[in-house]
């Protein structure tokens, strides 16, 4: 299903076309099937930043500001929406006296470079540690890849049917509980399709799985997910 235009809340157009670029290089398309653009993650964190989350709406934001470790979370001054305006803007300032031109614009090769000097922290940003910006990037890239679709990414539940997770609960998952190595191949629902009428459901409001078929459903790979399990 090809992708249908998005009323951004927040994000600009010179923005979007940035993160459309990173999270390409994320979670890239490849023989697996699509990557974190086709999922409308940069969509999906718009929608979070324009909701309490992006502005900090919750949080106490009075100091101090100490460092912080890595289990007490965000620790910035800033807000997630301050984070993504100043740290897009001055990467791609970095992009441009590096390689003449903003990173959408980059090859591959050079993309991964900026990507790595950020995650390294090798990259200096003036509003703001450059690692905060890619591990927050990050996170957000990865929850918008694999959340329910409700929250404006994973598209088609195309992450989902990367790893042959089956969505909402069926109310006959006791059926399944002792069959062990055998794999559960369904068409993933969501909380999304429910609530629009898109999947079944029984008198109990769960929803009906449609068993899917290797032989018929070429869409089907829950492969990764299943070696994924026999690792050590």
């Amino acid at each position: 299903m090809p992708a249908q235009p998005h009323a951004y809340g927040y994000l600009t157009q010179p923005e979007i076309r940035f993160l459309d670029a990173v999270v390409a290089r994320l979670i890239p398309a490849d023989e697996l099937g699509p990557g974190a653009k086709e999922a409308d993650v940069t969509y999906f964190i718009d929608r979070q930043l324009v909701s309490a989350w992006g502005t900090h709406g919750r949080n106490y934001r009075s100091g101090p500001w100490p460092e912080g470790t890595p289990e007490q979370g965000l620790q910035s001054r800033l807000t997630p929406q301050e984070i993504y305006r100043a740290a897009i803007r001055e990467t791609n300032l970095h992009c441009i006296r590096q390689y003449q031109k903003a990173f959408e614009f980059l090859v591959p090769r050079e993309q991964d470079e900026v990507l790595h000097g950020l995650e390294d922290g090798r990259i200096e940003l003036e509003s703001l540690p450059s690692r905060l910006f890619f591990n927050l990037l990050l996170r957000n890239t990865l929850e918008g890849f694999f959340a329910d679709p409700l929250y404006g990414g994973n598209r088609d539940k195309i992450g989902w049917k990367l790893v042959g997770f089956p969505g909402v609960a069926a109310s006959t998952y006791n059926d399944h509980l002792e069959k062990h190595n055998v794999p559960y191949r369904v068409e993933p629902v969501s909380i999304l399709d429910i609530i629009e009428g898109r999947a079944k459901v029984d008198a109990q409001g769960y929803p009906k799985h449609v068993m899917l078929s290797d032989l018929n459903n070429p869409t089907a790979r829950p492969e990764p997910f299943d070696k994924a399990q026999d690792k050590p």
